[in-house]
C-alpha cells in the first residue's frame, strides 16, 4: 500500500464534529447553520441525533430512577449513542465523490459529565471501552457551546427542549461538567457569550472555528475571528493547577517539494496509547503569510512510513502537553522536554496557547493565575515549531 502524498489534499474528507455544551447553548441552531453552510460548499452533511433526547423523550425520568437504574440507563445511553454514530460514520465512509461533515449532537464522553469517576470507570470496564479511545480516536473536533445562563441570561429558556429541566445555577454547573468531560481532546473550541450582542454573533463564532479546523477558507463571510494566541511561560504552580490531561507529544517535519508547504506528523501518547496525525500547512499568499492548515488522522503504520520522509534539517520536537479549562477558555500548556529544540540551546521552554476572538495585545482572555507569563509571542515566528526545530538555529531570546 502506497503512502499518501501529504502535499496533495485528500480526494475527500470525512470530518467528524461533536457539538456539545451547556443547556440552551445554541446547539440546535448551530447544528442547522453548520449543515446549511457546508452544504452550500458542496459537502454532504449528516446530523447525528442526540441519543439522550431520544431516550428521555420516551418517558425516562431521572428523578424516578434508583441508583442501579440510573447506572444501567447511562450504560445503555452510551451504547446507543455509539451505535447511532456508527451508522452515520459508516455511511460517510462510503461517500467517495465529495467531502462529508458528520455533526454529532453530543459525543461519547458527554455521559461522563453525569457520573462520578468511579461510575464512569465501571461503565468503561463493563462495555470494554476506554476513555482515551472515545476521546482521542473518534472525533476530529469538539465544540462546546457555553450555556446562555452564563453571560447571556436573557436568552436562557427551557421552551425549545421539553426534556430540559435546569435552572440558571444548575445550567452553569452542568456546563462546567460537560466542558470537563472533554479535557484532553486535541481540538476543543469553546464558544462563549462574550462580545455577542445578538445570538447570531455566537453562531458566527461557531462557523469560524469549524472552518479554521477543517481548513476551509471563508474570507470575509464570517466576521467573528478566532485565532490562536501564544504566551511564553517561565514557571507554573503545580499545586494550583486545575484538572488536566497530560500527553507526551512528538513532532517531526517532513520533506516538502514546494516552498509554500510545511508538513509535519505527530504522535500523541497517554498511558501507552497513541494517536497519530499529519498536518499540512499551505501559505496562500507569501506577502501576507495567510495560511490554511489541514489535518488528518493516520494509522501507526502510515506514521512509520512518513518517518522515512523526515526532513533532516529539522530536529524532532518532544514536549509534554497539558490540556485544561480556565474560565471559558480551553488552554494548552506545552512543556518542551529533553532533547530540547535546537533554538532553545539546552534551556527549558514553555508556551501557553488558546484560541480566542480577542486580538493580539488585548488583556483578555484572562490568563491562568497559576502560570508566570513572560510575554505574548503570538506574532513572533521565532517561537513557531518550524523555527524551533531548525538544526543550527540561532539561540532564542528568552
Amino acid at each position: 500500500m502506497s503512502t499518501p502524498d501529504p502535499s496533495k489534499p485528500p480526494n475527500h474528507i470525512v470530518y467528524k464534529l461533536v457539538l456539545t455544551g451547556g443547556p440552551c447553548g445554541g446547539k440546535t441552531t448551530g447544528q442547522d447553520r453548520l449543515a446549511t453552510f457546508f452544504e452550500q460548499l458542496g459537502w454532504k452533511v449528516f446530523t447525528v441525533p442526540e441519543a439522550a433526547t431520544i431516550l428521555l423523550g420516551g418517558g425516562v425520568k431521572f428523578g424516578e430512577l434508583s441508583s442501579e437504574q440510573a447506572y444501567e440507563f447511562q450504560k445503555d445511553l452510551l451504547r446507543t449513542l455509539i451505535q447511532i454514530e456508527s451508522v452515520f460514520f459508516n455511511q460517510a465512509a462510503l461517500i467517495k465523490d465529495r467531502n462529508v461533515l458528520v455533526i454529532c449532537d453530543r459525543g461519547a464522553m458527554d455521559p461522563s459529565a453525569y457520573l462520578d469517576a468511579a461510575g464512569w470507570d465501571k461503565i468503561m470496564r463493563d462495555c470494554n471501552l476506554s476513555s482515551f479511545e472515545l476521546r482521542e480516536d473518534r472525533y476530529n473536533q469538539v465544540v462546546h457551546m457555553v450555556t446562555a445562563a452564563d453571560g447571556a441570561e436573557p436568552y436562557y429558556t427551557l421552551v425549545n427542549n421539553t426534556t430540559r429541566l435546569e435552572g440558571v445555577s444548575q445550567a452553569i454547573s452542568q456546563d462546567l461538567a460537560t466542558k470537563t468531560a472533554w479535557v484532553g481532546h486535541p481540538y476543543v473550541d469553546i464558544i462563549d457569550n462574550a462580545e455577542c450582542t445578538k445570538f447570531d454573533d455566537k453562531i458566527l463564532k461557531l462557523l469560524q472555528v469549524v472552518c479554521d479546523r477543517v481548513g476551509v477558507s471563508y474570507q470575509d463571510r464570517l466576521s467573528k475571528n478566532s485565532k490562536k494566541r501564544k504566551w511564553l511561560i517561565s514557571a507554573y504552580d503545580d499545586s494550583n493547577f486545575p484538572k488536566y490531561e497530560e500527553f507526551n507529544v512528538i513532532h517531526d517535519y517532513l520533506l516538502a517539494d514546494k516552498p509554500e508547504l510545511q508538513v509535519r506528523i505527530r504522535e500523541r501518547c497517554q498511558n501507552n496509547k497513541s494517536t497519530f496525525t499529519i498536518t499540512t500547512r499551505h501559505f496562500m499568499n507569501t506577502g501576507s503569510r495567510e495560511t490554511v492548515e489541514t489535518r488528518m488522522q493516520i494509522t501507526e503504520r502510515e506514521y512509520n512510513r512518513y518517518l522515512s520522509m523526515k526532513d533532516s534539517s529539522r530536529a524532532t520536537l518532544h514536549k509534554k502537553r497539558r490540556c485544561f479549562n480556565y474560565g471559558n477558555q480551553y488552554f494548552h500548556l506545552d512543556i518542551y522536554v529533553e532533547p530540547f529544540p535546537p533554538a532553545a540551546k539546552g534551556r527549558p521552554l514553555m508556551m501557553l496557547e488558546t484560541y480566542t476572538t480577542k486580538l493580539v495585545g488585548d488583556p483578555l482572555p484572562e490568563l491562568p493565575n497559576f502560570v508566570k507569563v513572560v510575554r505574548e509571542i503570538t506574532k513572533d515566528e521565532n517561537f513557531s515549531m518550524y523555527k524551533l526545530a531548525k538544526v543550527g538555529a540561532e539561540p532564542l531570546n528568552y
